[in-house]
């Protein structure tokens, strides 16, 4: 018989990039609508650093677009912002100008 000398190459690991970043680099803040009962929205916004206080956000956001909100405790998605109406592109520009976001780093979704 004869003996092949092959080499097989090593496997290739798709995940070995994002494995190598710095953890939470590629987390998102999502700015979601609601939609409520008739004409009435809630604006919702997650995924911001746990370091942050929500609380003085949520007071900033509240004085700056004049609208009620308050912060919700959830189980899957932690803390969430909850605005009234419909605030996503102002809570984005916010954000970016208080520099607690990049821009590239906010996804608005909604209607």
């Amino acid at each position: 018989m004869v003996d092949l000398d092959i080499q097989i190459p090593a496997t290739f690991d798709p995940f070995l990039d994002a494995e190598s970043e710095a953890p939470g680099a590629k987390e998102y803040v999502h700015i979601r609508i609601q939609q409520r009962n008739g004409k009435k929205s809630l604006t919702t916004v997650q995924g911001l650093k746990k370091d942050f206080s929500y609380e003085k956000i949520l007071k900033d956001l509240k004085k700056e677009f004049c609208c009620n909100g308050n912060v919700v405790q959830d189980k899957e998605l932690g803390k969430v912002i909850q605005l009234q109406g419909d605030q996503r592109k102002k809570v984005a520009n916010f954000l970016t100008q208080a520099g607690l976001v990049k821009k590239d780093r906010i996804k608005i979704h909604g209607f």
